[in-house]
């Protein structure tokens, strides 16, 4: 018996898709999701999905999937060893470990650790209500998008963005530190189109991907220096004439400061320090100054560096002097979640965040699993710390402490997972109901729970909900159904929502925002304190603390492999396989000589940090001083069995405390045996 269902993809993701999920019944009478594409009606997903999620039932139905509640035998130094358990068993002895150790030092020594590996609210945003509810330690979620967002704030406030269906209308698409057909495959239809129309595509990016190879230009920017870039480009515009005057007058504030920063970045100047030539720095402004509408897709890669919440909001500001705003197609996007203006008042308990909780940077998980900092228990969930964290290497040896009580919910044996005390097996997103926002779009989607969880699975609510019974607690939001989360998401006036009922929604399962038509975001300003975009404080270029040297002559980047999103399907062979079956450093031919290593080798790559071996895969896709690993690999593919952020720092960002993967200074010398 065959069956299908549209659900939304869960997955840290922009384009969110909505999928088409072909279900059979096997022979042993169980149905098993066997094909995933995307949804032929849904404007956006326009009927295909990524190469990744393609292969979800193959992790949906992995043998290696954890099915039952599983209990640690051995130390956690040692390869694992687990005795399965009953939930029953399971939670007392969480509950009774929390409730000690809450009588001894407080729920301030309990670390949740999470972040997006669902994007969904219930079991992403609000399960994080027990931890709020007791006053665990506040997690601060900031390995991704904290410093794009807090740029963005800076100049424009709110997160808006152009209609990703008006991207045809563009006549110059600038895709500036994001490899969208990758990292953003939905995108690339829309592209197309404007394509067809005549429109010109370019590339600003450190290495040429597969996005820069699929662009018409492809602009080779020096790793760190997208701020100078945008500051030479900006000097053009104001030079040649190539500013709106009268949108800067209404919908501006502060250009004259911005205009003196950027009076120094001649094009000289500019090509020295971004290692673009100045007729490049040149094409590009003509570009940018006289094609209307130019769409700016900005991505988070600039953002990895310490200099990089700057570099971004120096980019963003481009399209507010040349008038952009005020065409359709024109602008610049960086995220689309402004615009799901649901009521999170309780979202998560939001509403009992407590000043005095102590506070983790999850860029500074290393630091914060020290015996001094105190934490007796940790959660992960929807997350793998020992593979994606920054200064992996301490991480797990933070995590294998036996003083500290393990907890990892998840769907797969991940390398966190067996770190764990106890591995609590969790449900996918075709296992229970959900909602979903966008980043990339303007839809919102509903999932209902269209397969009965296998073994003894359970969705992260129902685990914390049973904790939380275990452990006294009252508050309401911790037992929240997906009906309740429903109806009080969507409980708000705003009109961007008018009409968006919890059984409207439940009974088409997506639905488009109601985006006023012909929307132009910023086309009168911004939501500000002064109404307008902010121009001032200027933007400023300030290199990086750590530059190369001779000790650490490369710069290292770590960008999202084709075939992975972040660590999520790194238990699939065969996307192993497709991404060259183990992870390769990317080296330019002048610096494989000059570190006398050969494509094919093993080279060992040393950072302040620590090292790693990995295979060397020479290209000239790569510019000289810059080393390239692309995708987090797990760990367990590797040679050395480590993962790529055994070699980066906690550093963090200039604005929002991001994280700095690409900020990795390092040294390559042939791998000895």
């Amino acid at each position: 018996m065959t069956r299908h269902a549209l659900l939304t993809c869960p997955l840290d993701c922009p384009d969110a898709c909505r999928l088409k999920v072909t279900f059979e019944r096997g022979p042993d009478g169980v149905e098993r999701a066997v094909k995933v594409t995307g949804d032929p009606e849904h404007p956006y997903t326009r009927g295909f999905a990524c190469a990744k999620t393609v292969h979800y039932p193959a992790r949906q139905n992995h043998p290696e999937r954890p099915l039952y509640p599983l209990r640690r035998t051995n130390s956690k130094t040692e390869e694992p060893q687990w005795e399965r358990v009953t939930w029953e068993e399971a939670l007392d002895d969480i509950a009774a470990r929390l409730k000690s150790l809450i009588a001894a030092r407080g729920a301030g020594s309990i670390l949740p650790y999470h972040y997006a590996g669902t994007m969904g609210l219930l079991e992403g945003s609000h399960a994080h209500a027990l931890w709020r509810t007791l006053g665990a330690a506040e997690l601060e979620e900031t390995i991704c998008a904290s410093a794009g967002t807090a740029a963005w704030t800076l100049g424009y406030g709110t997160r808006l963005a152009v209609n990703p269906l008006d991207v045809p209308h563009a006549r110059l698409i600038v895709l500036w530190g994001i490899n969208s057909l990758s990292t953003h495959s939905h995108l690339t239809p829309q592209i197309t189109a404007a394509r067809k129309q005549g429109a010109r595509v370019v590339c600003v990016d450190p290495y040429r991907n597969r996005t820069a190879a699929f662009a018409d230009q492809h602009y080779k920017i020096r790793p760190g220096t997208d701020t100078a870039l945008a500051l030479g480009l900006m000097r053009e515009l104001f030079v040649n004439g190539w500013t709106d005057a009268e949108y800067i007058a209404q919908a501006t504030e502060g250009v004259d400061d911005l205009r003196a920063e950027a009076e120094g970045w001649t094009l000289e100047r500019t090509a020295e320090v971004t290692g673009l030539s100045v007729s490049e720095i040149s094409e590009l402004a003509w570009l940018i100054g006289t094609t209307r509408p130019t769409y700016i897709r900005v991505g988070y890669g600039m953002t990895r560096h310490e200099n990089g919440g700057t570099a971004l909001r120096a980019v963003t500001l481009l399209p507010a002097l040349t008038g952009d705003w005020r065409h359709r197609g024109g602008g610049c996007v960086l995220s689309t979640s402004g615009a799901f203006r649901l009521n999170r008042t309780r979202l998560g308990a939001a509403h009992l965040t407590r000043p005095e909780a102590p506070r983790v940077n999850m860029n500074e998980l290393a630091d914060a699993l020290t015996p001094e900092r105190g934490f007796g228990a940790m959660f992960v969930y929807n997350c793998n710390p020992a593979v994606v964290a920054p200064d992996s290497g301490r991480v797990k040896a933070g995590m294998a402490r036996d003083d500290l009580l393990v907890v990892v919910l998840e769907q797969a044996m991940t390398e966190s997972a067996r770190l764990a005390d106890y591995v609590l097996p969790a449900t996918t997103f075709m296992e229970s109901p959900d909602l979903y926002t966008s980043y990339g779009h303007f839809w919102l989607g509903y999932n209902r729970a269209e397969l009965s969880p296998p073994g003894e699975c359970r969705p992260n609510s129902w685990v914390f909900a049973e904790l939380a019974r275990r452990l006294g607690v009252t508050e309401e939001t911790v037992y929240w159904t997906a009906d309740d989360l429903l109806r009080e998401v969507l409980d708000t006036d705003h009109p961007y929502l008018a009409g968006i009922t919890p059984e409207r929604l439940k009974a088409e399962g997506t639905l488009p925002l109601n985006i006023p038509k012909g929307f132009l975001p910023y086309a009168e300003g911004a939501e500000t304190p002064s109404g307008k975009v902010q121009l001032a404080p200027a933007p400023r270029f300030v290199p990086v603390q750590a530059a190369q040297n001779a000790e650490y002559p490369l710069r290292l980047l770590t960008p999202p492999a084709h075939h992975f999103l972040n660590s999520t399907y790194g238990n699939l062979d065969n996307l192993n396989r497709a991404e060259g079956g183990e992870p390769h450093v990317l080296l330019h031919p002048a610096d494989a000589v000059s570190y006398g290593v050969q494509d094919g080798e093993y080279a060992r790559l040393t950072s302040e940090q620590g090292a790693v071996t990995r295979r060397v895969r020479v290209t000239d896709a790569v510019q000289v001083g810059v080393a390239v690993v692309e995708g987090t690999w797990w760990g367990l593919s590797a040679p050395d069995g480590l993962s790529i952020n055994e070699l980066t720092a906690q550093t963090l960002t200039d604005l929002g405390g991001g994280s700095t993967f690409h900020n990795t200074r390092i040294r390559v010398q042939r791998a000895e045996g």
